[in-house]
Parts: structure tokens; sequence; C-alpha cells
């Protein structure tokens, strides 16, 4: 059986987040802890699951997942940029102005970059 509560570390390795950012998220009433009786958080798997936008049916087949923290949207015309901080990775994408409006990026929240493609290739 799956784990019911996490430990506020687990959760945010989980979420690709600092501990520092989930006790910020906690105290601004982002995510939903509880406490256990020595007062530490514990975060509930299924606020975990729905601070990463997983719903049931909805999964993309995609190997490399970076979980992590956008970081800056610039938006013009029908175009946008988002770049994502990905623990030690820099994740640059460019999407539509819609699925930016879509999915509600703003800097500071959680996202994942998904990368699927035959071939990637760069050489300097």
């Amino acid at each position: 059986m799956p784990k019911q509560l996490l430990t506020a570390g687990e959760a945010a390795r989980r979420l690709g987040i600092s501990l520092d950012t989930l006790r910020r998220w906690d105290r601004e009433g982002r995510i939903t802890t509880r406490r256990d009786a020595a007062n530490r958080r514990l975060v509930p798997a299924a606020e975990v699951e729905r601070l990463r936008g997983r719903e049931e049916g909805h999964e993309v087949s995609a190997r490399n997942r970076f979980r992590g923290i956008v970081r800056e949207v610039k938006v013009e015309g029908l175009l946008a940029q988002v770049e994502l901080e990905a623990g030690p990775f820099r994740v640059v994408s460019v999407v539509t102005r819609e699925a930016v409006e879509e999915l509600g990026l703003e800097p500071g929240m959680p996202a994942t970059a998904l990368v699927k493609a035959t071939s990637v290739m760069l050489e300097r």
C-alpha cells in the first residue's frame, strides 16, 4: 500500500522544491499539511499529486521529466518563453501564449518539463 503521509523532506523531493519552499507554501496556504505529535509537518500524498498536476487517465508518455520551479515567463504575441529551474538544470521552452494561460504558469510555481524527441543535437 502506498504511503499516505510523507515527511516534509520527502514531499519536497517529490515536488522538486526545497524544504524552505515547502515551509513557505505551508505558511501561505498553498499546500495542506498536518502535524505529528512532535509538531513536524506531514504532507498527504494526495496533496503532492495535486501539486504535481497528475490526473488519472491524463498521463503523458515521456521518459525525460524535469520537475522544477518556473523562474520566468515572457509572453510576446502568440508565443511565450518559459524558464524552469529543475535542480541543476535550466530548461527553456517556447510554447503558445494560450498554453501558458491554460496552465496558469507564473514565476515561483512548480511545473514539469517533459522532453520527448527522437533526437536532440547541440554542438559548439
